[in-house]
């Protein structure tokens, strides 16, 4: 019964990662009515940009993690005003947007071969490597911090989107842009507002991605794992992302704990299968033929 509890602590912590990632692809999606897969670049970038500031500047830690957030906020609204938003003013179809998304990714990804390194770079020990034990579970101080800074980044986005006149703009853009557009809302600013803030939520990833395991050129393929939990919670629902993502996080935790590591990565993906042939619309998400 510990090795469950503790499983589900383990699980829980990585799935709130994951719903940073995840709720990034959902809002992105909602609004242009495609997967971002550049998103993974958004969390290379504050990953990197958490790591150089640690040690390269020796900021404290929140200035780096602020430092990070920062980070993920230029890469995904640089990628928005040069990648997408020409496409969207010259009225392409949606699988224009795939496409450059795709190819944002890969280009990101050799980027910082080029330019940083293919080699892998651990963060500095600024955290306890100690781990609060209590009946026998054991709970690191990372997961913690990862658990509660994650907890109140999406409770601080759930209210803007439904308590704000932004969010409101956001709702509404999510059923129909161009009606939005035509009722008087900007509507290259409230993309850019979108981007800004999946830029964010995957900079905050990338940090927490880049403290728990390493930093590396090809970190922004565990986005993967937060699609399906997004496609598994819904595309476009947040509190779908969210609970998909704790649902995934845990599950790949109780099967690494009682079977082998080796099939987590093969039950993730056959997940994303059996929800795309049952449910193509995940748990919480709506049914939109126009979505790709």
């Amino acid at each position: 019964m510990i090795k469950f509890i503790q499983q589900l602590i383990n699980g829980t912590s990585i799935g709130f990662v994951y719903a940073l990632i995840a709720i990034g692809y959902s809002l992105i999606y909602s609004i242009l009515s495609f997967s971002n897969f550049a998103h993974s670049t958004f969390i290379i970038a504050g990953a990197y940009t958490g790591f150089f500031l640690l040690t390269a500047v020796s900021l404290p830690l929140p200035f780096s993690l602020l430092g990070a957030i920062v980070g993920g906020i230029l890469i995904a609204v640089f990628a928005e005003k040069v990648a997408y938003r020409p496409i969207r003013e010259r009225g392409n179809p949606t699988l224009y947007f795939i496409i450059a998304s795709m190819g944002m990714s890969i280009f990101g990804e050799n980027i910082v071969i080029a330019t940083i390194g293919p080699k892998f770079r651990s963060y500095p020990p600024i955290l306890s490597v100690t781990a609060y034990q209590i009946g026998g579970i054991s709970i690191s101080v990372l997961d913690i911090m990862a658990a509660v800074v994650g907890s109140i980044f999406l409770l601080m986005l759930m209210y803007v989107v439904n308590k704000t006149r932004q969010g409101m703009a956001i709702r509404a853009a999510a059923f129909d842009l161009e009606t939005v557009g035509l009722m008087g809302v900007n509507t290259n600013q409230l993309i850019s507002l979108v981007f800004l803030v999946a830029g964010a939520l995957a900079g905050l990833a990338g940090f927490f991605l880049g403290m728990k395991y390493t930093v590396f050129p090809q970190l922004g393929n565990l986005t993967m794992k937060a699609y399906v939990a997004a496609v598994f919670g819904g595309l476009g629902s947040l509190p779908g992302a969210v609970i998909g993502s704790v649902f995934l996080g845990i599950i790949e935790t109780i099967i690494a704990g009682y079977f082998s590591s080796t099939l987590r990565d093969i039950f993730v993906f056959a997940l994303l299968i059996l929800v795309l042939l049952v449910r193509p619309s995940g748990l919480m998400g709506a049914k939109r033929e126009d979505k790709v």
